[in-house]
């Protein structure tokens, strides 16, 4: 049995060098030269005077080829790595490629009534994997009489084993039930925006229990927006078994990023790097293309409607996060820097005064809940924040549904029914802050109190004693706005761990005037910001230092 790893920890210096990702030679050679035999002689229709892969491709090609087929263990029928991901950017006959793996596996494989599976996000991505599949099988007189192909329900069937290559959209339910021994995902990103696509993917990837001769490619550009859903999942996993941090050798990541040097200083945006995403460069891709692709998103001229942030994602595989959005907040660069250990009792704990800040409350929101301390010594603000949801808002949303679905799994959000708990809830919190004699006040955006305010009342939060506010809003919480950004950034004020906060942060807009600015979403309805507008909310209070509530004192008289 062949011993090996499939980290590749000098990926950083390997990449650079336009060295292979692949740290192992193929665990079984022969399998691995039989099958690139096989693809290298499969035509590339659309390209001028129709080459072949094996004269049309890199090497970075071959190599991610050898690796899948020489998985394959002939003698006990079994494949030892299943799972392979390659991450690259457009233009790189990312798609012809995959309709390559797909024709050569249905050609190499043994078992009869075979369903082999290319499984799209959409129909457009779907007929971008089936039609070079079949174009390679009609431009060869050999492949023609092995092979018949199928327009009108996009299979190619292998006519001695009767096994069928099937490529499906999720737009339909045909991938519910598959069976299929070898599955290739498309364009992995769209699915991470896909509400129940995790469950999906389960579904479609399930043959392989009764079939270890297979195998499941993920391949994809990065996202257009922050990762999210079944594509951020795969992609932290392979990330972390590309770096050391999961051993699974099982599974093979082949991830074309820039090195996080290369992304703090921005090297990406020099031509000359170009290539660190685009191995292919000289053949699909062109330096000069991307150059002048380059100059168009960034003077806002391209006539395709791309901005420089999908650009970069697309074309360079670089990762949109909160310091890529357009007109971002400030705060964003140094938000996950702050982020610590911070619970609600450690506020209690710590604490000499809390602000809670509300944020939201229509079904088609959320309700974002921030409690903001002032530490006792050393008079550092620290914010917990919890959100709350009605169960629409995954009906309504449905893009963003898989985001939420984690919150919700991760314990940062809460999803309500029609009983609308999320009131109750949040007031439960507040009176504990109350009972503890640390609550400042309640700041709350006053057009979105309504039923809170009887609510609130019950536990004596009422605005004749001034422990409930009305904070600013628009551009009169500019003023909040700056201090947390600058609260950050000499990090006297931290956070709790939470993603959902950081999707909400990287939401936020800034939209500026002559004499002030305002927060807004990046993109109106899927863009939610309610919590990180309640921290905003409670910073208007806090910034006006809160005296503690003066503790009881109690003196002893003795009578004689």
């Amino acid at each position: 049995m062949p011993k090996w790893s499939t980290a590749c920890l000098d990926w950083e210096q390997r990449i650079v060098e336009r060295r292979s990702l692949i740290p192992f030679d193929p665990l079984f050679p022969d399998e691995a030269e039989a099958a690139l035999s096989v693809f290298k002689s499969l035509k590339i229709v659309d390209v001028a005077g129709q080459p072949t892969f094996g004269e049309a491709c890199e090497e970075y090609v071959f190599d991610f080829v050898r690796a899948i087929f020489g998985a394959y263990d002939h003698e006990n029928a079994r494949r030892l790595i299943e799972e392979f991901f390659l991450l690259i950017s457009k233009k790189n006959i990312k798609s012809t490629m995959a309709a390559g793996i797909m024709l050569t596996a249905l050609i190499r494989n043994w078992r009869h009534s075979q369903e082999l599976l290319i499984l799209a996000p959409t129909r457009e991505v779907a007929d971008n994997s089936f039609k070079p599949a079949a174009d390679m099988v009609r431009a060869d007189p050999e492949l023609s009489d092995l092979l018949h192909v199928q327009d009108n329900t996009k299979e190619i069937t292998h006519r001695v084993t009767r096994a069928v290559l099937k490529v499906v959209s999720a737009d339909s339910s045909t991938a519910a039930g598959k069976k299929a021994a070898f599955v290739l995902i498309e364009e992995l990103w769209l699915f991470g925006k896909k509400s129940g696509a995790s469950a999906m993917l389960q579904e479609a990837t399930g043959g392989l229990i009764s079939r270890p001769e297979g195998f499941v490619i993920y391949i994809s550009t990065q996202s257009d927006e922050p990762p999210a859903g079944v594509f951020k999942e795969k992609l932290d996993y392979f990330r972390d078994v590309r770096d050391g941090k999961i051993d699974d050798p099982q599974s093979l990541p082949v991830l074309y990023e820039f090195p996080d040097e290369m992304i703090k200083s921005k090297a990406y945006l020099e031509p000359e790097n170009f290539y660190i995403t685009n191995p292919n460069m000289g053949r699909s891709v062109r330096q000069n293309w991307l150059e002048r692709k380059m100059a168009k998103v960034k003077t806002g001229d391209d006539e395709e409607g791309d901005t420089i942030q999908t650009f970069l994602a697309k074309h360079l595989n670089v990762e949109i996060g909160m310091n890529l959005r357009a007109n971002r907040w400030p705060g964003a660069e140094f938000w996950a820097a702050r982020e610590e250990d911070i619970t609600l009792q450690r506020l209690l704990d710590e604490c000499e005064v809390i602000v809670v800040g509300l944020d939201g409350g229509g079904l088609d929101d959320l309700y974002g809940f921030s409690a903001l301390g002032r530490h006792r010594e050393t008079k550092d603000w620290l914010s917990w924040s919890r959100s709350w949801c009605h169960r629409s808002v995954l009906r309504r949303r449905k893009k963003i549904a898989p985001i939420l679905e984690k919150a919700a799994a991760d314990g940062e959000l809460v999803i309500v029914d029609d009983e609308l708990d999320d009131i109750s809830q949040m007031v439960d919190l507040i009176r504990t802050i109350k009972e503890a004699g640390l609550l400042a006040a309640v700041a709350a955006d006053p057009a979105g109190l309504g039923e809170m305010i009887d609510a609130l009342a019950e536990i004596d939060v009422t605005p004749e004693n001034n422990e409930l506010i009305g904070a600013p809003q628009g551009y009169a919480m500019m003023n909040a706005i700056k201090t947390a950004e600058r609260k950050l950034s000499n990090g006297t004020l931290r956070h709790c761990q939470s993603k959902l906060m950081a999707w909400c942060v990287s939401n936020l807009k800034i939209e500026p005037t002559a004499t002030a600015i305002r927060a807004t979403k990046q993109n109106a309805g899927d863009a939610k910001i309610d919590p990180v507008m309640a921290l905003f909310d409670a910073v208007t209070v806090m910034s006006r230092n809160p005296e503690p509530k003066a503790q009881p004192k109690y003196q002893m008289l003795v009578f004689g």
